[in-house]
């Protein structure tokens, strides 16, 4: 715009200088004006010319004036060329200057790249070693812990070694103990080998003797208390005792001292002492040891069970449904349920006699009852057993036996 502008402005003065000079060459033409004493047609040209050097030099002027390239061109054109050629050869240097920034940029940019490598290498070393320094610091927390736990397995061990130590002094009075029972042991056998032979002499006698008991058969039970000393365990023990040779009495028809009853001492001793340390109570069997011939000594052994209720008053044990073809079943098929009783009731728990291998007692009269209201009947008939008192594991178990038609 600022040219344009400069343009016009000097097309208007141009031309209004050659416009003044026109006229001022016209009347100097019409007036025959003469200047320098030259011809006024010599005059006039030096008036036309006068006005185009005025013309340039206007024009040179007001272009120097108002623009500074202009005034360079004008008068500092060799400057210029000279500080062209410097600027350039600056811009070489500027280009090679570059092209070594770029080299240099470029090996930068590549040790950048490496020193990136070696970063992420770093870094990824870092994690690895901060992991592992987590590992090593949960090992150190397990080693902490094992440590206390060995700690306290030393403390439990010390305490272990001294009750092993009074123990040991303990086992050292046992052994003493057991020296003694071995004394004991050897005067026993001794006498075992006496009544060996003696049992060897008289085996034909036992064959074909008098049989007051035979072997395995109960010669008296009970139940005996558990959780107490060994000492009553061993009362109640002697009144066992005592029942078995009243029972032992009554069969022989003669008097029979506890004494007189031979039980191997170990076992009585271990039956005692297992019961003593059982909190619950106890049944003990004195069992015949074999056939126990009138006029022989009484050997028994000794059977120890855990007792426990197996059923309550009036709880239901068992219900079988029968067919009855003719009145002369009646009374095999209630012996057969009550063989049936007999085999739940073992399964429950209650100890069978070693003999007839029988549990259950039922009333005569309940029992002839049920037969003759079975004999007239046919069809389905279904059987129920009940218990008739609160019963445990040594028995009996009385019977409550209900009969009823099947629907």
């Amino acid at each position: 715009m600022y040219g344009v502008l400069l343009i016009g402005v000097l097309i208007i003065t141009g031309g209004g200088i050659a416009f003044i000079g026109d006229r001022l060459g016209t009347k100097v033409g019409k007036k025959r004006l003469s200047i320098f004493g030259l011809r006024p047609r010599h005059t006039s040209m030096i008036v036309t010319i006068f006005t185009g050097i005025c013309i340039t030099t206007l024009t040179f002027g007001v272009m120097a004036a108002a623009s500074e390239n202009v005034r360079t061109a004008l008068f500092g054109m060799e400057e210029l060329n000279r500080n062209m050629q410097e600027t350039s050869r600056n811009l070489e240097q500027a280009m090679s200057d570059l092209a070594v920034a770029q080299k240099e940029q470029e090996a930068a940019n590549e040790a950048l790249s490496k020193s990136k490598d070696e970063v992420s290498k770093l870094q990824k070393q870092q994690k690895e070693l901060e992991e592992e320094s987590k590992r090593l610091q949960e090992g150190n927390r397990l080693l902490e812990v094992a440590k206390e736990n060995l700690t306290r397995r030393n403390d439990e061990l010390s305490r272990h070694n001294e009750e092993l130590v009074v123990k040991n002094e303990q086992l050292e009075q046992s052994n003493e103990t057991l020296s003694s029972n071995n004394r004991v042991l050897s005067d026993t056998n001794r006498r075992l080998e006496q009544q060996t032979d003696a049992l060897k002499k008289g085996l034909i006698t036992i064959r074909e003797g008098d049989i007051v008991f035979r072997a395995n058969e109960i010669i008296a039970s009970g139940v005996i208390q558990g959780g107490r000393s060994k000492e009553e365990v061993a009362q109640d023990f002697a009144a066992l005792a005592n029942l078995a040779s009243r029972n032992i009495s009554e069969r022989l028809g003669i008097n029979v001292s506890d004494s007189d009853i031979w039980i191997y001492q170990p076992e009585y001793e271990a039956a005692v002492e297992e019961i003593a340390k059982n909190p619950k109570d106890s049944i003990v069997r004195i069992m015949s040891a074999g056939n126990l011939v009138r006029g022989e000594p009484v050997r028994a052994s000794l059977q120890v069970y855990p007792n426990s209720v197996i059923y309550a008053k009036d709880e239901f044990i068992i219900a079988r449904t029968y067919e009855i073809q003719n009145g002369d079943d009646a009374e095999s098929i209630l012996l057969d349920f009550l063989q049936e009783v007999n085999a739940e009731a073992v399964g429950k728990g209650i100890l069978s006699d070693p003999i007839r291998g029988s549990v259950g007692v039922m009333e005569g009269d309940q029992f002839y009852s049920l037969v003759e209201a079975l004999m007239p009947l046919r069809g389905s008939v279904v059987f129920s057993a009940y218990a008739r008192s609160k019963t445990d594991a040594l028995g009996p178990l009385r019977l409550n036996v209900k009969m009823e038609r099947a629907e």
